[in-house]
């Protein structure tokens, strides 16, 4: 009853306010006397590092322009994000229900979403995707996004899910780190296929870029002193760190979460910002942040911060993404799946898609992919059909999110390596690119022309080490087991000519289905 009251209220707030000043000009003075934070739902907000979206899609039915949503009352209402998220098992928790109504509402303006990326790393990992995906849903029903580059609270260090305090980076690390990071997010969520040309704008920041003009005294004096420390101690990830009383947790850890809390102040009050996600570890941080942004501007009489006693701006949260054995995704483990194709190839991304378990292809489906539920019930029903053809549905798992994360032209890199990487698949042509892309996956070898050139292709198996003796060749060979360049070898008289050497530069030698080795030729 509470909840619907509180959506109710806010909705009558936030309609009556809209609606009856469409037809005043939105001075910077009259704005200042909104009963609502000044970029509020406002079409139109100034902002900059803006990027568009381009091609339409289907699932969102909004008119062309923003404008419109507010003039036209019987438009078609958006999408609701909140909806599609807990359909497809992404949302967690929400710090009020009222979002639900009003991310859907055709009378009032999109929101504007922020998740943000500590550079830990270079490259964003598997277990950093799910951010990036939420974000493009809300894209996807008309809403607008931000991705936040944690310049000044990575050298702080989220100590969220951690036993350890992290490692401090050196600001040439930290320097680089951010520019890949904001990278891939803005390829991703700007350059991504299938995005509707209706979708809001995205946004990189940085919050260094506020953060490096905030002296201590001042933090202690406009934020600490409505910091409660009770709540900061009750907070989960603050909790399990004093419980190791070896470990215990630093005061710059300890005010991490204050750091996040003010971004999502700064992010309300000067760009708009009404809601942050996070996954489920960061509830503690993102409810610091709404908090903050009560006790702050909530004590403006210009600026309030609530219609009819419901916050007007939300955190939310989605499940951490796990593996099959209830662990998390990383970036400190090995065979970590970076988003970086610098880090790892688009042929190998596509290939952990492509094989990973039954048991967790449909669940992946949901929540990694834009496919219809309905599509996705139809490859879950097929699975248990006779005559299914195994990874079917895990074929087209790998092929969306390896176009989401790597684009059309990552996926067919991909793909040409997988179709490279098959024995006796003459007709795909090969060239030096497609198997430089699989040379960081499998063996490889660097000999002069000298040593290649003429050699019989048995000596050849032997000297790159791809098999320990000739006699093992010629085994091979009777097996119908060798191949050069995806061709069989149907004689042991072959020997290497200048035609073999893929671009004067490569040649690739397989020994049955999984051995190969690239052969560079210098």
């Amino acid at each position: 009853m509470a909840a619907a009251a509180g959506a109710g209220a806010i909705n009558s707030g936030l309609r009556s306010l809209l609606l009856n000043t469409t037809l005043r000009p939105f001075t910077s003075s009259f704005l200042r006397k909104l009963p609502l934070p000044t970029y509020l739902y406002l079409p139109n907000t100034p902002s900059h590092n803006n990027f568009s979206h381009r091609p339409f899609c289907s699932i969102s039915p909004l008119t062309t322009s923003q404008e419109d949503n507010f003039s036209n009352p019987n438009s078609k209402s958006r999408p609701n994000v909140l909806h599609i998220l807990e359909e497809r098992g992404l949302l967690e928790s929400v710090t009020s229900d009222s979002l639900r109504s009003v991310c859907s509402d055709p009378n009032l303006g999109p929101l504007k979403v922020y998740c943000g990326f500590d550079p830990t790393a270079e490259s964003l990992h598997l277990g950093n995707l799910l951010g990036i995906i939420v974000l493009s849903w809300f894209l996807r029903c008309g809403h607008n996004a931000v991705g936040l580059m944690g310049g000044a609270t990575g050298r702080i260090g989220d100590p969220s899910g951690k036993s350890l305090e992290r490692p401090e980076l050196d600001l040439v690390t930290l320097e680089k780190n951010i520019s890949g990071i904001a990278g891939i997010v803005k390829k991703i969520l700007v350059y991504s296929p299938g995005v509707c040309e209706n979708a809001g704008e995205v946004q990189i920041l940085n919050n260094y870029d506020w953060w490096k003009d905030v002296n201590f005294l001042d933090f202690l004096r406009n934020v600490g002193r409505y910091a409660r420390v009770g709540t900061m101690m009750s907070k989960e990830s603050v909790k399990k760190r004093l419980e190791n009383a070896e470990q215990g947790m630093s005061y710059a850890e300890f005010t991490y979460q204050l750091l996040q809390g003010y971004d999502f102040v700064h992010l309300y009050e000067k760009e708009g910002v009404n809601v942050q996600i996070g996954g489920s570890d960061q509830w503690g941080n993102i409810t610091a942040g709404t908090d903050l942004i009560r006790r702050l501007i909530g004590k403006s009489s210009e600026n309030g911060a609530v219609v009819g006693n419901v916050p007007v701006v939300f955190g939310l949260t989605f499940p951490l993404l796990l593996k099959s054995d209830g662990t998390k995704f990383g970036k400190s483990e090995d065979g970590a799946i970076w988003l970086s194709a610098s880090l790892l190839s688009p042929y190998k991304f596509y290939q952990y898609f492509f094989t990973v378990p039954d048991d967790d292809v449909v669940r992946f489906l949901k929540i990694l992919t834009f496919l219809s539920i309905e599509e996705i019930a139809e490859l879950a029903k097929d699975m248990g059909k006779p005559g299914y053809v195994p990874n079917t549905a895990q074929r087209r798992l790998a092929e969306e999110v390896t176009r989401f994360v790597h684009g059309q032209e990552g996926l067919e890199e991909a793909l040409k390596a997988t179709e490279a990487l098959k024995p006796g698949n003459a007709d795909t042509k090969l060239d030096w690119k497609t198997i430089e892309g699989i040379a960081a996956d499998v063996p490889s070898c660097s000999m002069n022309h000298e040593q290649v050139l003429n050699i019989p292709i048995l000596d050849l198996y032997v000297s790159s080490g791809l098999l320990e003796s000739k006699s093992a060749a010629r085994r091979m060979l009777k097996q119908g087991g060798l191949y050069l360049n995806n061709a069989k070898v149907d004689s042991e008289s072959k020997k290497i000519e200048a035609d073999d050497i893929v671009d004067d530069k490569v040649i690739l030698l397989s020994a049955g289905k999984k051995n190969k080795m690239v052969v560079r030729i210098s």
